[in-house]
């Protein structure tokens, strides 16, 4: 599964501002210069696991096979919590085990979770504040250079989850919640095309109601420019979920609402 050119993404909380991610890339480019390194993002929500989540969860399949994905958003960084390297049949996570893997180790196949525990794969440091740099990023140099993963330490068979709710009947409501506000506060749902599909089955409308935050939808529009800039609507967005949106507005300031929100189809 490796690349001809070795591919390392990076997802943290870190920023643009400070020395972190400026020295993770040195560290990984001093061990393979050769190695290629993507920005997924460094501007989760500072210490947010769950959003950190998300965010790896909608793209880390848009990436070729043996790509290796970086993400460090580690509240718990200098604790007993373990270092993780997750392999699957397509690529390879290294993070912390705080949750931030739930997502990839319920979609992909062939999980295989590691502890990283060889010293060999980690940089001295006086401090323990910084295992993006000391850690992960040497790790993720040394996986590029061949090193079996089986060196990097034992198997875990109890790594931690994120509890995950996923959407359900009640009585004849199917509800959901927001699992993610994006950067134009759009509203994103775990309510899919298929959960539509059940409602409409049951209520023999066309469209179904959306409520959320007080407000009552009726039926939704394809894309953002049907939208109106007066009150909030709602589509299936490109990853298939069920979004509520304000058009060239937010939705999320307008309703008042955020992760967590119950969003109700009827």
């Amino acid at each position: 599964m490796p690349l001809a050119i070795p591919l390392i993404t990076l997802l943290t909380d870190f920023g643009e501002r400070d020395y972190f991610v400026a020295s993770m890339k040195g560290v990984i480019l001093n061990i393979n210069p050769q190695a290629n390194i993507v920005d997924l993002s460094h501007h989760v929500t500072a210490h947010d696991v769950a959003d950190a989540a998300y965010l790896l969860k909608s793209c880390y399949r848009y990436f070729p096979d043996g790509t290796i994905h970086v993400a460090v958003v580690d509240p718990g960084v200098g604790s007993q919590r373990r270092p993780l390297l997750v392999s699957s049949s397509r690529y390879f996570f290294i993070g912390p085990d705080n949750g931030l893997f739930t997502h990839v180790c319920q979609e992909e196949n062939g999980v295989e979770v590691r502890q990283i525990e060889n010293r060999q794969y980690r940089l001295d440091s006086d401090g323990a504040t910084f295992d993006g740099r000391d850690l992960f990023a040497p790790a993720a140099a040394w996986l590029t250079k061949g090193q079996p993963i089986g060196s990097f330490g034992r198997l875990v068979p109890n790594y931690e989850r994120l509890s995950i709710t996923e959407p359900a009947w009640d009585k004849h409501v199917m509800v959901g919640q927001i699992v993610y506000v994006d950067r134009f506060g759009n509203l994103i749902s775990n309510l899919t095309a298929y959960h539509l599909k059940e409602v409409r089955s049951l209520t023999k409308r066309s469209e179904p109601y959306i409520r959320i935050g007080g407000l009552t939808l009726d039926g939704m529009v394809r894309s953002y420019a049907e939208g109106s800039p007066d009150q909030p609507q709602a589509l299936i967005n490109s990853n298939g979920y069920v979004e509520v949106f304000l058009k060239e507005g937010r939705a999320a300031d307008r309703l008042n609402v955020a992760r967590g929100t119950r969003v109700e189809l009827c």
